[in-house]
């Protein structure tokens, strides 16, 4: 066989390695919208947004637990100070996911901080391609 030959066959198994490794590379849109998503909510959540986190709750879970003008109001109360993701996992195939989060809260009118957890539990919506939160905002009235 000539070197011609030799590096036009390199060639093309270098070319058909770098393809096998960029589709095996390029994530999964499913799975590249749950890290956004996860990422746009703790920044919501970091900022104590609470009406914007609350555009995140998928309307079937508000159908069945509303969330009260006292609930909003109680979380008014609070500023977050630290989120911290204590642990994530994946079930149904990539279509749920669940992440337990510390949250510190600091509310101005006792000046006291306050350790919260939040289970959350996100699923992923083929409809509206966009993952919501089947959990509810954060409970500042639980205690860690």
């Amino acid at each position: 066989m000539g070197k011609g030959k030799r590096h036009l066959q390199l060639g093309g198994l270098v070319l058909f390695t770098l393809v096998i490794t960029l589709v095996a590379c390029t994530p999964n849109p499913v799975d590249q919208s749950r890290g956004e998503t996860f990422k746009q909510y703790e920044t919501i959540i970091r900022w104590s947004q609470w009406d914007a986190a609350a555009d995140f709750i998928a309307p079937e879970y508000l159908e069945e637990h509303p969330i009260t003008r006292l609930d909003m109001d109680r979380l008014r109360l609070f500023r977050v100070t630290a989120y911290t993701v204590r642990s994530a996992g994946v079930y149904d195939e990539g279509m749920t996911a669940r992440q337990t989060v510390e949250i510190k809260m600091f509310n101005a009118h006792q000046a006291v901080e306050r350790t919260i957890i939040d289970q959350q539990e996100w699923r992923y919506h083929e409809d509206v391609k966009r993952w919501l939160l089947h959990s509810g905002l954060p409970d500042p009235t639980k205690r860690y």
